[in-house]
């Protein structure tokens, strides 16, 4: 019993931090009196029971310490188990919503993929349009993390649970574990009333600027609208969502940093800069294409081809248009753009630009080892020598996530679907972006047709990639449950 208790109180916590969120959308309904607070009190209360029960047994049980198998067991458990709890408003709520399209819809949303099988949007009931907002934002800054920082107890194996569920490895310079991680947590609220506040004054309404900055901040892109962002002409309003998903996308740990030194020299980290690098040369490139296509102005056209662009490099997943209409060179752009994604740190998804910046140096270490094959060469990023260890997280990482792309493929093909529908819905969902490619699944679509069957690999796929595969696929090992 002992391995599981920390299991239990981790995920106990995680659910009543769910069951105290389904009390907003829960207010919500009592005021406008949608007939759906039923629905809220009672996912309220089921969620917050099993997780009193569950941090009643896990703590009269817990250990000291946090082993390894412990940590992946946490990790996994609580994202598996905590959007079955997070599908339930959905399925309450929505009459003649299946099980299928409630736990797609919640899972979607809590990996902040944006993916949704719901039509109607600006008719539906705005207390279900805020919860789907909020799946978001809890999964933003991920379940553990959120746990962690308010679980004393786990601050020894701290950072090793976050990592379980993070890709950053390189900061060294940050306090210890529960403090940072309350640090990280009070950033991410505080971008996302500012993100709120700006989105109010240049023009939103109050709801859809919260709805908005939840979905912008955790780089989900759930809108309130079948029409996605395009529901709002002003290009103020496009820029404002431009920059606050490049601030979702971008290291957490900086913006500490920044505070802390009172410095802006943290904000010139490698990678940050090289995520800004790709999007402004393929923003570039597409923006010439768009205004090629001899429709748009050059300001419409860089503001078009810029906010998509970022939309999906970030993994965010709104959409201004349907960008599918831009022709051949867009599409593919697009294509390998769903691949890239944000920082490592994030609360991005997809591959994270570190990883192509270790690979670049891969190449051009191999490059010159074979002009000096005795020389030499030291190997690091951003000031921190970079270990074997990492090159072969790297790896086994990028082989990963081919290997899950083709399976996924594959399974997704078995239920009928096309090539560009299962391929670029397999991509979507283990980078966590939200619209695929081709008419059923792309910006102007959603996943609503897709078979039952379909949607559940896809929600098999969407976790995988929001916690980066090992977390899952080790639990798979024998070794792992040998003692």
């Amino acid at each position: 019993m002992k391995t599981f208790s920390p299991v239990l109180v981790v995920l106990g916590v995680a659910l009543c931090f769910v069951a105290l969120l389904q009390g907003f959308p829960a207010l919500l309904a009592w005021r406008l009196a949608s007939g759906n607070l039923p629905a809220y009190a009672l996912s309220a209360l089921l969620s917050g029971g099993a997780g009193l029960i569950c941090i009643a047994v896990g703590h009269a049980h817990r250990s000291p310490h946090l082993q390894p198998r412990q940590m992946f067991l946490i990790t996994a458990t609580a994202w598996l188990v905590v959007p079955l709890f997070g599908a339930m408003p959905l399925l309450l709520s929505l009459e003649g919503l299946s099980l299928a399209d409630a736990v797609f819809e919640s899972v979607s949303g809590m990996t902040t993929t944006g993916s949704t099988v719901l039509v109607g949007l600006d008719a539906m009931a705005a207390d279900v349009l805020l919860w789907r907002s909020l799946l978001h934002w809890i999964g933003g800054m991920g379940i553990i993390g959120m746990a962690i920082a308010v679980l004393p107890f786990l601050s020894l194996g701290g950072m090793k649970l976050f990592r379980t569920e993070s890709s950053d490895w390189s900061d060294k310079s940050m306090p210890r574990t529960q403090q940072l991680l309350k640090h990280m947590v009070l950033v991410y609220m505080v971008l996302t009333l500012l993100c709120a506040l700006l989105y109010r004054v240049f023009g939103m309404d109050t709801f859809n600027a919260v709805n908005h900055a939840l979905a912008t901040i955790s780089t989900g892109g759930y809108s309130t609208s079948d029409s996605s962002f395009a529901q709002f002409s002003s290009p103020a309003l496009h820029w404002i969502c431009i920059v606050f998903m490049i601030l979702g996308a971008s290291p957490f740990v900086l913006y500490l940093r920044a505070l802390r030194h009172r410095s802006l020299a943290p904000l010139g980290d490698r990678q940050l800069r090289g995520m800004l690098l790709m999007m402004a040369v393929l923003s570039a490139s597409l923006a010439v294409a768009v205004w090629q296509t001899g429709d748009t102005s050059v300001g419409q056209a860089v503001t078009l081809a810029t906010f998509n662009l970022v939309s999906v490099v970030t993994t965010t997943g709104f959409a201004s248009a349907d960008y599918s209409q831009w022709g051949n060179f867009a599409i593919v752009v697009f294509f390998f753009a769903t691949f890239l994604g944000g920082c490592s740190g994030s609360t991005s998804g997809g591959i994270k630009t570190f990883r192509i910046q270790l690979c670049v140096t891969l190449i051009r270490e191999q490059v010159a080892r074979a002009i000096h094959p005795r020389a030499a060469l030291p190997r690091s990023y951003n000031g921190v020598t970079v270990s074997d260890e990492i090159l072969s997280s790297l790896v086994a990482f990028l082989f990963l996530m081919v290997l899950c792309l083709t399976v996924m493929t594959l399974l997704l093909s078995l239920t009928g679907l096309d090539l560009v529908t299962s391929l670029t819905g397999s991509v979507t969902a283990l980078a966590n972006v939200g619209p695929g490619l081709g008419p059923i699944i792309g910006p102007a679509g959603n996943f609503s047709s897709l078979p039952d069957m379909a949607k559940w690999v896809l929600c098999a796929g969407m976790i995988m990639g929001r916690l980066e595969f090992l977390t899952i696929i080790v639990l798979f090992s024998p070794a792992f449950w040998r003692r």
